[in-house]
């Protein structure tokens, strides 16, 4: 498969990539029940929300995750605060934890500093929680990000993620995403997140790479697909 010939994923298996998302600060609890039905009705994989959210109420039955953030947006927390959140969350119920890193530490190469920031929050919620880990890839150049991949993979990360949606850089790319997945070389999921708002902006996310995909619009995005597909994703 090639970028001049992208295959076409159904309705279903595309939302199978979602992380339901709303982490607006004026969310309300009935906003994010509406997000709980609403994931469940396209198929998400999960619901992703801000951690004063929880706990939430999950359908019975359902395989819905619960994905929640932590040090976020700025990432500009003490790890220890990181650390308790993260931990507070898995206790309410959260399944997986995207943490924000410290850009700034990765901009002045303290990769170092990275690595136990992340590792810091591993702690507090081993697996089989998950861990992803937002690097706000649009702030960092190719080396930078190559490097904070790296770090996010020694310190016991599941996920390297894009970006918070909130930084003034701007969101996920397909340069990012592949870059990113080529350095993780499938041995850590790959999240796109940010400005994903059509189906062919989640396809082209999911052919550089992607594993995963933080998307709110997801009933639009998912308006593109076509009905069937071929199974390959």
């Amino acid at each position: 498969m090639t970028s001049l010939d992208p295959q076409p994923i159904s309705t279903s298996d595309l939302a199978n990539y979602f992380d339901h998302t709303l982490l607006k600060p004026e969310a309300t609890v009935e906003d994010v029940a509406a997000l709980i039905a609403e994931a469940s009705d396209l198929g998400a994989y999960s619901v992703c929300v801000s951690p004063s959210m929880l706990p939430l109420h999950i359908p019975s039955g359902s395989s819905l995750k619960v994905a929640v953030v932590c040090g976020f947006p700025s990432g500009k927390h003490h790890s220890e605060i990181k650390a308790a959140e993260a931990r507070l969350s898995v206790e309410q119920g959260a399944d997986e934890v995207d943490m924000v890193i410290d850009v700034g530490a990765a901009k002045a190469g303290a990769f170092d500093r990275v690595q136990a920031d992340i590792a810091a929050v591993r702690a507090e919620i081993p697996a089989p929680r998950v861990l992803k880990v937002i690097i706000e890839s649009a702030a960092l150049s190719d080396e930078e990000i190559v490097a904070v991949c790296k770090a996010a993979e020694a310190a016991g990360a599941d996920f390297v993620k894009t970006s918070t949606g909130f930084h003034p850089t701007g969101g996920a790319t397909v340069h990012a995403v592949r870059l990113i997945a080529e350095t993780v070389g499938g041995r850590l999921g790959v999240k796109a997140s940010g400005g994903i708002r059509s189906y062919d902006d989640a396809l082209a996310m999911i052919e550089a790479g992607a594993t995963r995909l933080g998307v709110s619009s997801s009933r639009q995005v998912l308006s593109g697909a076509p009905a069937t597909g071929d199974g390959g994703y």
